[in-house]
């Protein structure tokens, strides 16, 4: 369960990136957030695993009340959170296995937890045939569901996609898409940053619209046309 109560995000330029929003995430939901560039949604994505730190308001995340939490939190609560990235972020001079072992190994898992782990998760993306390949040998395609693995490897309650889709073609959009839809009905809390309005008038689920770090509109099953 995510909860925010009246929480802003101002920067230092002055920039009010996230305006008093007040909403509710419930376990396993899948959500769209949506709006224009500069609209806060990458702010938003931030704040839930306290990557940027909320202004004001009180903001909840599972266990962790994300306000308050101290230093030595933030590990325990970062394994709660996975975050993908547009860019992948995929370590150069590490192989497919080792880019998901990292997130484990910083977790202090053991060898036999980490190779039964990480099998699990390239099964689950459908790559164990690229377990020994670098980042450069592998298309756009194969680096991100890299990245969505080492993002579920810990296996987190909440996982949060910043425009995963954004840099691939239609058809991989759309593989990388169901991966994600199958890692949700799983039990994971799937919050998913968009501009691909296909896949939000495709695939329907949750839809919170920001403009100007307001929360505009909240719609289930909702479609990006509706709210343009």
């Amino acid at each position: 369960m995510i909860q925010l109560t009246n929480v802003s995000k101002q920067y230092d330029n002055g920039i009010v990136a996230v305006n008093d929003i007040t909403l509710r995430i419930e376990q396993g939901e899948f959500v769209y957030v949506i709006g224009p560039s500069g609209s806060g949604k990458s702010t938003f994505m931030k704040l839930l695993n306290r990557e940027v730190i909320a202004t004001a308001g009180k903001m909840v995340v599972g266990k962790f009340n994300v306000s308050k939490i101290k230093k030595k939190q933030l590990p325990f609560l970062r394994r709660d959170v996975g975050v993908v990235f547009q860019d992948f972020k995929l370590l150069p001079n590490l192989t497919a296995f080792e880019n998901i072992a990292y997130a484990l190994e910083v977790t202090g898992a053991s060898g036999k937890e980490i190779k039964q782990r990480v099998n699990e998760v390239l099964n689950l993306i459908g790559l164990s045939h690229k377990v020994h390949q670098y980042p450069d040998e592998l298309s756009g395609g194969e680096q991100q569901r890299i990245a969505i693995a080492r993002a579920i490897a810990n296996k987190p309650k909440v996982l949060v996609a910043d425009e995963p889709t954004g840099n691939l073609d239609p058809d991989t959009a759309m593989e990388i898409m169901q991966i994600l839809e199958d890692i949700n009905q799983s039990g994971t809390t799937v919050i998913m940053g968009t501009h691909n309005d296909y896949l939000v008038n495709q695939r329907k689920h949750r839809v919170l619209r920001l403009e100007q770090g307001r929360l505009i509109s909240d719609l289930y099953k909702g479609d990006y046309r509706e709210i343009n």
